[in-house]
């Protein structure tokens, strides 16, 4: 595992509410008097709505701005932690904003928490604005203005949540935000099947895709969707222990992973929600080199796939690359 800790990496999708350590979800919880969620680490949720209802009493539990700035600081000692060097990472500010009536400051908040992180820790970051489809589109609205008023710090915007409800109420705000260059990633393929990726990239303009894991499902009316996905790069966010843990597959070793590698499509390695399910990144590259039989060289190949997919600058981007083939090339029967 030290190891693997020492692999350069980058994280593409990773919820911030998700990430919060357990002792300061309790200490937050007790000095805002908000109950105390479950531990749900290890767990197994029944249904996507159950994981729905936790990270809905999680989120309450951040109220102030020394809360989201706290969060925020400890994701990056945390990710600095497992090798991370460049992280992307999913915060629903227009939600926190509506439910605190505090416009503007979870955002704020989050980014001066990251500025502080990255100098204490060197950790470069970026901010993704996420979406409940389940909500309005006037917060989607809020969301691309916020993203628009925050660029370079963030980067992108997409709708996440429940994929049971579709893109097409949203679709004119994605076309305005793609127009004036923000940056979409939409979680789609993962509780949905193949219809909600060819909805993502084809209606939703989808530059990655949150999971994408159901993009393999036989479906004679997207027959050509994985070619047109691997042509255009449009790279998968799989995130596997957080599948197993929503029951989206059976088990770690039931995953696609290596079937959606072999289809030659764009696979990065992420947490999602790792302290919701009890892990790291790191974590997550061991449970795919033992249950896969996964190298160093193939680990290696999936690490790059997360720096060449993500929206990092390039000379991050470049030393990273260095960084990774320089691992690669120091490991036993690599050379």
């Amino acid at each position: 595992m030290s190891t693997l800790t020492r692999l350069p990496k980058a994280e593409l999708h990773v919820h911030l509410e998700s990430t919060i350590r357990r002792d300061t979800l309790r200490e937050l919880a007790a000095r805002n008097g908000r109950p105390l969620p479950d531990d749900t680490s290890g767990r197994r949720f029944d249904g996507f709505r159950a994981f729905g209802d936790h990270g809905a009493a999680v989120r309450a539990c951040l109220v102030t701005a020394t809360d989201f700035r706290r969060v925020a600081v400890e994701f990056c000692a945390d990710a600095v932690g497992q090798g991370l060097r460049y992280a992307e990472i999913t915060f629903t500010a227009a939600a926190h904003e509506e439910r605190l009536d505090a416009p503007g400051m979870p955002l704020a908040a989050v980014l001066d928490g990251l500025a502080e992180g990255h100098d204490r820790y060197g950790l470069v970051t970026r901010v993704i604005l996420d979406h409940s489809r389940r909500r309005g589109v006037e917060r989607l609205r809020r969301t691309v203005a916020l993203a628009r008023s925050h660029a370079p710090a963030v980067v992108a915007i997409g709708l996440a949540g429940d994929e049971a409800y579709p893109l097409a109420p949203f679709a004119t705000v994605l076309d305005e935000a793609a127009d004036a260059g923000v940056a979409l990633v939409h979680h789609a393929g993962e509780t949905a099947g193949v219809a909600s990726v060819a909805e993502a990239v084809r209606r939703g303009h989808a530059a990655r895709l949150g999971h994408g894991i159901r993009i393999l499902d036989d479906d004679p009316e997207h027959a050509d969707l994985l070619a047109e996905v691997r042509e255009r790069g449009v790279a998968l966010e799989v995130c596997p222990s957080s599948n197993v843990a929503l029951g989206v597959v059976e088990s770690f070793a039931a995953h696609p992973l290596p079937a959606l590698c072999a289809a030659g499509l764009a696979v990065t390695v992420n947490t999602d929600i790792p302290a919701v399910v009890g892990t790291t990144l790191s974590t997550e590259y061991r449970r795919i080199a033992d249950a896969f039989d996964f190298g160093p060289a193939r680990l290696a190949e999936l690490a790059r796939a997360g720096v060449e997919a993500s929206f990092a600058p390039e000379p991050v981007r470049a030393a990273l690359c260095r960084d990774i083939d320089a691992w690669a090339a120091a490991q036993p029967g690599t050379a």
